[in-house]
Order: structure tokens, then C-alpha cells, then sequence
């Protein structure tokens, strides 16, 4: 779904000759799409757009405003591309943009409905076997979204990126513009504040 709407958006057509650019480097698709080559940002989009749209959803928490935010973050990117600078990384530069949008998006919301404490419906998948089973699974991840939601939004980031992203310290940094002094401390937090909020159900379903 996400891949058609971006393209439209980007007016970026498909060509059967494409280049194999999976085999490029990062920099190589970045100084190619600079130069106007539309393949290389296409390759840019399908490496990226996937791991994108997760993590606007984990910020978000709906699937469809997260691929609708996932599309304005890669047309943001597309009209940036001069901005990057060499010793940035790609996938950090996107997260970043990613952030923003999202950010963004929320803060709308806030102002539309007056609600700080939205917290949006997103589909929940389990591999439980039985209907007792499904059901609380499903119940575990709306503990775990709304302790998410109960995070300040510094802690939340920084959450979602180290255990959602896996991403390294020094990543988080650049994608928040935070120390990394602070990542560590907000990651701590959060990590024990999630912990407290979580245990209650956990002991509830023993």
C-alpha cells in the first residue's frame, strides 16, 4: 500500500531498465538521487520505507496514519536531499524526519481534540493458539501501549528506538538530538516506569 502512494506523490515512474542498486552503497544512492537519477531514490524508498513506517506506528499507534506519515516523511526527504550531509547515515537521517513528522502530527491531534492523552487504536496480531490465549495477548499489548502512552514523549523516543529499532546509542542521538548521556537516563527511566505500569496486569493474569 505505501510503496504506490509515495511514488504517485514523488511522480516517480516505474522503469523496467532499473539499476540493481540494492548492491549500492547508502552514499552512492544519496550523491545519485541528488543528481536527479529517480531509480536511486526508489531503491532509497524500498530499502527504508518498511522499517519507516514501523516506527512511525510505534510513535503513532495506527497503521494508517503511520503509512500516510510515512509518505510525507520520504517527500520531505526527497525535497531534502541537499541538506544531508556526507557523514550523516541514511537510515539515521530518515529516522530522524520520521520523528519529526510524527511529532508533528501528534501535536495536531492534541490541538484538534484538546485530548493529551490520545491514544489511538492500531490492530494487534498474535500467534496465540486458543481464544483465552489471543485474548490476552491482546490485553498484554494494550498494558504495554498505554504505559507507552503514559511515558513523556523524551522517554517514549528513546524506548522505541533502542528496544523497538534496535538502533545504538550514538544513532538515537543523532535521530533526537539528545546527549547521550540523556538516552541512557531516559532509556533507564522509561524501561523502569514501563516495568512498574506492566506488573500490575502481569500479576493480575498469574
Amino acid at each position: 500500500m505505501i510503496e504506490p502512494l509515495a511514488l504517485n506523490v514523488l511522480k516517480l515512474k516505474r522503469r523496467s531498465s532499473a539499476h540493481s542498486a540494492l548492491a549500492h552503497s547508502s552514499a552512492d544512492l544519496i550523491a545519485r538521487a541528488r543528481a536527479g537519477e529517480h531509480d536511486a531514490f526508489r531503491v532509497i524508498f524500498n530499502r527504508f520505507a518498511k522499517p519507516i513506517a514501523s516506527f512511525i506506528n510505534d510513535l503513532v499507534n495506527n497503521r494508517d496514519l503511520a503509512e500516510e506519515l510515512t509518505q510525507e516523511t520520504f517527500v520531505r526527504a526527497y525535497k531534502n536531499l541537499g541538506q544531508i550531509r556526507d557523514d550523516t547515515k541514511l537510515s539515521t537521517w530518515l529516522f530522524g524526519i520520521g520523528k519529526n513528522v510524527a511529532r508533528e502530527a501528534l501535536r495536531s491531534q492534541v490541538r484538534a481534540t484538546g485530548d493529551e492523552n490520545i491514544e489511538a487504536a492500531a490492530p494487534v496480531t498474535s500467534n496465540a493458539t486458543s481464544p483465552s490465549e489471543a485474548l490476552m495477548g491482546k490485553e498484554l499489548q494494550s498494558a504495554i501501549r498505554k504505559a507507552l502512552r503514559s511515558l513523556d514523549d523524551d522517554q517514549r523516543l528513546v524506548f522505541i528506538l533502542k528496544v523497538f529499532r534496535q538502533c545504538r546509542y550514538d544513532e538515537i542521538s543523532e535521530i533526537t538530538g539528545f546527549s547521550i548521556a540523556k538516552v541512557k537516563t531516559d532509556l533507564h527511566r522509561a524501561r523502569a516506569e514501563l516495568r512498574k505500569l506492566v506488573r500490575p496486569f502481569l500479576e493480575h493474569t498469574q
